[in-house]
């Protein structure tokens, strides 16, 4: 009889360091959100209305998505219970894993709805105060998601516990609750910030030839809503349901990987106290990871306010410094759990450890390329901006070419740890990698999040009239947010690659499946299927975009002609909240059909085709997931930054704001806006939760059942036309209300109206009209 740990492992040692971890996680939460962000002066009157009219808008907006999403879940935790008959684990799983999915999106807004003001306030003082604020609100947001994903699993994991794969499938129903909410948040407040955003570029920047942000503009309330609804709650639940996905995924490979590494007597307890080790070690990793993430969110500040060309450059290094010193103590941590459970003379310790810093590692260099490639302190992303002076045509193409090429090294880094992992600890090794990817996920969110903050800022300088050097400071934080933002994005699709395929493994299992054979016709056609549906729900939501932006481009020419806001007497004020309820309709509308195909999808050729077949699906869904993604979320960074880094005069002189080369950058970043921040993002979700509900219905739906069994094929046919039907329903309804039609004389007639007849300067000498928030600009 041989075994494989050196410790003695029961539920207490399983869930002791993740406890304390997410118990001192907390602590530190309170102490950054007290502290560092409420604590501040939010600034004079002007500055806290706008910031006022910012956090109605978001808060009004989740109420009325999460009002629609909790009836998602009842139906959902019905179909789960029903199917599955585990009421009791994957039912109350399932609602657990939803609840807390939500929460973390909530927990973000109200956050960032706090410290946007007080960053811009900060600004005043300069770079650092202005980084520490919005770092600080991007530190609690990082830090509530694992915190509260690391201790949902400790609390129902504590309640249920289990060693074997059967035992611990409960905690599929977990990941499968986070997996919806986050999809539908990120669809829903990505529709939401980019149908704003989009319809103020087009109309305010590149028509009317209007500043962003200018308080004249009907939609800029409504664009910075958006951030905080999309970028931030969506974030929010999306890596929350990326991080507890993979510690999922590797404790459900726990009991096949004891099985593959061990031989054992007639003496049970060894095996199972084996399992408890293996299943100890994703939890350690993950609560050790929020210590030292905790370690590197302290170590980001800079001195002083760097030359205006080497910020970008001294704030990459900055965040650097803080993730680069967490891997390396995540490293060191994960080291220490896999020899305090295994022995630090075991060959066993050394091949997990090494999977875990594998992890580490590539999500380290998918970070670094990811910035290469969208930073505009690199060739790539200034090639872009050198094209416009082709025009918008030139921007696009040269963008979707970086684009596409920026898929080749995350492929090649994804390449060789699925290998290398695979040879060092089998499957189990693939989960593991991907739980060392996220292990410092407290602090790469951090650096993410802060993004959106630091945008909301700038917004509310402009539309508050601050001294030019407030919006400066904002700008230069806003741009390294595009950079991080694409780095944690490419993080949470690396990561997702990872677990998918671990869950795969785990399907495979519970499905009784000893291999998909991908020259069977059922699997290969499903494959195809598979491979296709990231592109169509690409498109759904990039369609979602364009007609909710259609809409508000329809609304802001309205108002600008019908109030002559351009003009200096203007008939009214904007109407702000007209856009607010434009984006908040559209985006609750829009996000259903995206987020009911993801769902039905696998059980529609799971009962059709059979358990075989649902694997090959999630196969081809995975491969072209991945690469649509990281081409997407790659292509629109470096739009953004492009445009960014000629609003920064880095073009040429003349060639500036306003030019015409700028507002060939800005129909470039428009393009780039629902790619990275819409449908690329909720790729890597789709796959994860495709592959998390096949999981789920594995054995008590899809095990054992070939292609057009009888008792499941005539399932995959209500399924599919219940589909089609409420497809035709919403399609007709919106054709009925003229969703996404746009009156093609308005333009038309602003231009003559106002356009052409107007020279919007910002002067002090100009005449004052009023911003419909209390003052005059």
């Amino acid at each position: 009889m041989t075994s494989i740990r050196e410790l003695t492992v029961n539920t207490s040692k399983i869930l002791s360091v993740p406890i304390a971890a997410g118990a001192f996680g907390i602590l530190v939460t309170i102490f950054l959100a007290s502290q560092r962000v409420l604590k501040l002066h939010p600034g004079g009157p002007k500055l806290i209305e706008i910031a006022e009219h910012i956090k109605q808008g978001a808060r009004a907006f989740l109420v009325r998505e999460y009002t629609y999403l909790s009836v998602f879940v009842l139906i959902m935790f019905v179909a789960v219970g029903g199917a599955t008959s585990e009421w009791e684990k994957s039912g109350s799983s399932f609602i657990i894993g939803a609840v807390l999915s939500a929460s973390c999106g909530w927990l973000g807004m109200s956050i960032a709805v706090e410290a946007n003001v007080r960053t811009t306030h900060a600004a005043a003082e300069g770079l650092n105060a202005a980084l520490s604020v919005a770092f600080a609100s991007g530190a609690v947001m990082g830090l509530s998601v694992v915190c509260s994903g690391i201790l949902g699993l400790v609390i129902i994991y504590s309640i249920w516990t289990g060693t074997t794969q059967e035992d611990t499938r409960y905690l599929a129903g977990f990941g499968f609750g986070a997996s919806s909410i986050a999809l539908f948040a990120r669809v829903g407040g990505g529709i939401y910030t980019k149908a704003a955003d989009v319809g103020a570029d087009l109309v305010g920047k590149v028509e009317a030839g209007i500043p962003e942000d200018d308080p004249k503009n009907p939609a800029t309330i409504a664009d910075n809503v958006g951030d905080n609804v999309g970028d931030v709650a969506g974030m929010g639940a999306d890596l929350f349901e990326s991080f507890v996905g993979s510690i999922i995924a590797t404790i459900q490979l726990s009991e096949q990987f004891a099985d593959q590494k061990t031989t054992y007597g007639i003496n049970i307890n060894d095996r199972t106290n084996d399992i408890r080790a293996l299943i100890a070690l994703p939890f350690w990793i993950a609560g050790f990871g929020i210590i030292v993430s905790i370690v590197g969110i302290f170590l980001v500040r800079t001195g002083k306010t760097p030359p205006k060309d080497q910020i970008q450059e001294v704030l990459l290094n900055t965040i650097r410094r803080g993730i680069f010193i967490a891997a390396f103590l995540s490293s060191v941590m994960s080291l220490v759990s896999c020899g305090i459970l295994f022995g630090f003379k075991s060959t066993l310790t050394w091949e997990l450890w090494f999977c875990t810093l594998i992890g580490l590692v590539s999500g380290v260099f998918i970070g670094v390329f990811t910035e290469y490639a969208t930073s505009f302190a690199y060739k790539p992303t200034r090639s872009i901006a050198k094209k416009s002076r082709i025009g918008s045509a030139g921007v696009i193409i040269q963008g979707l070419g970086i684009g596409m090429l920026s898929t080749m090294a995350p492929v090649i880094i994804i390449f060789a740890a699925i290998l290398a992992c695979f040879e060092l600890a089998n499957n189990y090794g693939i989960g593991l990698a991907a739980v060392g990817m996220l292990s410092t996920l407290g602090v790469t969110l951090a650096t993410d999040a802060f993004g959106p903050v630091a945008d909301n800022a700038g917004g509310i300088a402009e539309m508050a009239e601050e001294p030019e050097y407030i919006r400066d400071t904002t700008d230069a934080l806003d741009a390294l947010g595009n950079t991080t933002a694409a780095t944690g994005k490419g993080f949470a699709i690396g990561s997702a690659v990872l677990s998918s395929l671990a869950l795969l493994n785990a399907y495979k299992i519970d499905a009784k499946l000893t291999q998909i054979d991908i020259s069977e016709p059922e699997v290969l056609a499903a494959g195809i299927f598979g491979a296709c549906l990231p592109y169509i729900f690409a498109a759904l939501t990039m369609m979602a975009v364009g007609r909710a932006a259609s809409m508000m481009i329809e609304e802001v020419r309205r108002q600008f002609r019908e109030y002559k806001l351009l003009s200096q007497n203007p008939v009214r004020s904007p109407d702000y909240q007209q856009c607010v309820a434009i984006s908040t309709e559209a985006s609750v509308r829009e996000m259903v059909i995206p987020g009911v195909l993801a769902i039905v999808s696998p059980l529609f050729i799971g009962c059709l085709l059979g358990a075989s077949a649902l694997g090959g699906m999630l196969v081809g869904a995975i491969t072209s997931g991945f690469m649509l993604a990281v081409f997407m979320a790659n292509a629109g960074g470096a739009w953004d930054n492009a445009k960014k880094w000629i609003e920064a005069g880095q073009l040429g002189e003349n060639q500036g704001k306003g030019s015409e080369e700028h507002k060939a950058v800005v129909v470039g970043d428009t393009i780039g806006d629902p790619f990275k921040d819409t449908s690329g993002p909720a790729l890597n979700i789709l796959i994860k939760l495709m592959t998390m509900i096949s999981l789920v219905f594995a054995k008590n739906v899809f095990r054992d059942t070939a292609a057009y069994d009888s008792k499941r094929y005539w399932i995959a046919i209500i399924i599919g036309v219940l589909f089609l039907i409420l497809t035709v329903i919403i399609t007709l309804w919106m054709r009925h209300k003229g969703v996404g039609k746009i009156n093609f004389q308005d333009k038309d007639t602003i231009k003559a109206n106002d356009y052409e007849s107007l020279q919007i300067e910002r002067e002090d000498s100009e005449p004052k009209i009023s911003n419909g928030i209390g003052e005059a600009v």
